[in-house]
């Protein structure tokens, strides 16, 4: 049961709780480093990494829910996110959403989901349906990937657009990945000035890791997924031409240009 304190804090608006936290932090003297969570991209682990060392470090920590956009922090505040290969976003996407989100969490499909997992039972299957021959099956594949959670998501969703992720390049502390989440935690642990004993969690269910490593995509299939994601592939460029450090550890297509 909620204390009276929980209560009135759940009657205020959550962009507010994040402003006046703001405000209190800059009070004492503490900065903030903003970890929004862009789904399927490592997020689960890397919030349950810090979660106890949230203000161990050079800076307090504010680790967000889905939910949370670029446009949610303000301004001048540091932030952090992790992005993915979309075609492996995509496959993680659609096997976390097709057996509930199990074994960390319990989702029920949507109506949209029931009916995108009655017609289509693997990735690779739905990839296919998206260059189909036959109009009905190509509409009913679109339905889907605009129907599964995760799945109908971009990292622009996230981010805003490209005008401004621009304006706000000068907030982005670091970009991680998720093929290289191990070595990308390591450096944001050295930048957010905290112990080596912070580690990401080894449990899988803690991490939220599928229970066995997916199939690949046969090529075709992945042909369809990358040209449905062109967006997300625009702008893993765009990062790396404005704040990476390195190149982005993806396979993009031979003709997009570098």
């Amino acid at each position: 049961m909620r204390s009276l304190r929980e209560t009135m804090l759940a009657l205020i608006p959550w962009r507010w709780r994040v402003r006046a936290r703001g405000l209190l932090r800059r009070l004492r003297g503490r900065e903030a480093v903003h970890i929004l969570h862009i789904g399927k991209t490592g997020g689960t682990a890397v919030k349950a990494a810090l979660h106890d060392h949230r203000s161990d470090g050079r800076f307090d920590l504010e680790l967000h829910w889905h939910w949370t956009r670029l446009r949610d922090v303000p301004r001048g505040e540091r932030v952090v996110f992790f992005l993915r290969d979309p075609v492996d976003r995509f496959v993680s996407g659609f096997d976390n959403q097709r057996r509930g989100a199990k074994p960390r969490y319990e989702h029920a499909w949507t109506e949209a989901e029931r009916t995108a997992f009655a017609r289509f039972e693997t990735a690779a299957e739905l990839a296919l349906a998206l260059g189909a021959a036959d109009p009905e099956r190509r509409r009913a594949a679109e339905a889907a990937m605009r129907g599964i959670d995760h799945v109908n998501t971009s990292f622009w969703d996230w981010i805003g657009d490209e005008p401004y992720f621009r304006g706000r390049t000068t907030d982005v502390y670091f970009v991680g990945f998720q093929e290289t989440l191990d070595a990308d935690f390591a450096r944001l642990r050295e930048l957010l000035e905290l112990p080596a004993t912070v580690q990401l969690p080894v449990d899988d269910v803690e991490a939220h890791r599928r229970p066995a490593p997916a199939s690949p995509l046969p090529p075709e299939a992945e042909a369809q997924i990358r040209r449905w994601y062109a967006a997300d592939y625009a702008f893993i460029r765009l990062c790396e031409e404005t704040v990476l450090d390195r190149p982005a550890p993806v396979r993009f297509e031979q003709s997009e240009p570098a």
